[in-house]
């Protein structure tokens, strides 16, 4: 199944056309009734019970534009498009998490691209769900409150430099910004 969803991704098949079509005449963030890559979304904790939500996000690619710097500056100086800190990715599970206040984000996973726009699966789990509450594989994580906040999912863990180990890798913690060896 893994292997047929990656096929039809790169073959560009009418059915992955017509699905990106459809995703784009709507609106940005969607709540969906189940994942539309069901082996991906179980490698990464989804399980079709009671208190696990599904969404659909939709964010613009590119680099992020500030607006025009003023003061006399050098044109030189004056830099209007810089490369994101946070991964597409993540932002997307912040987004979802804003939108689904009452819910936390487990793990996301990108589902297709349309031009600049691209879509990511989000799993939430519902924080006042009994089921979710009392299950021991999801207690843990509604007790990280604010997981795609502050960094905790796997893709936030990955632009905080904390997604490789080993030798190599001691200018990425706590983070690349603030390891600075001067």
């Amino acid at each position: 199944m893994k292997e047929a969803f990656q096929k039809e991704y790169k073959q560009r098949s009418d059915i992955y056309k017509a699905r990106i079509t459809q995703w784009n005449a709507g609106s940005s963030i969607t709540r969906i009734n189940k994942p539309t890559n069901i082996t991906r979304a179980r490698e990464l904790g989804y399980k079709a019970k009671e208190g696990i939500l599904m969404a659909r996000v939709k964010v613009r690619g590119g680099k992020s534009k500030r607006e025009a710097p003023d003061g006399g500056r050098k044109p030189s100086k004056s830099g209007r498009f810089f490369s994101r800190a946070k991964s597409l990715q993540a932002i997307a599970e912040e987004r979802a998490a804003t939108r689904f206040s009452n819910c936390e984000v487990l793990n996301s996973y990108f589902i297709g691209a349309a031009g600049t726009d691209k879509f990511y699966e989000i799993i939430l789990l519902d924080r006042s769900n009994k089921a979710i509450q009392n299950s021991p594989q999801y207690k843990s994580i509604l007790a990280q409150r604010g997981r795609a906040y502050r960094g905790m999912t796997h893709q936030g863990r990955k632009h905080r430099g904390l997604a490789h180990k080993g030798y190599g890798t001691i200018k990425l913690r706590p983070s690349k910004r603030t390891n600075n060896m001067a």
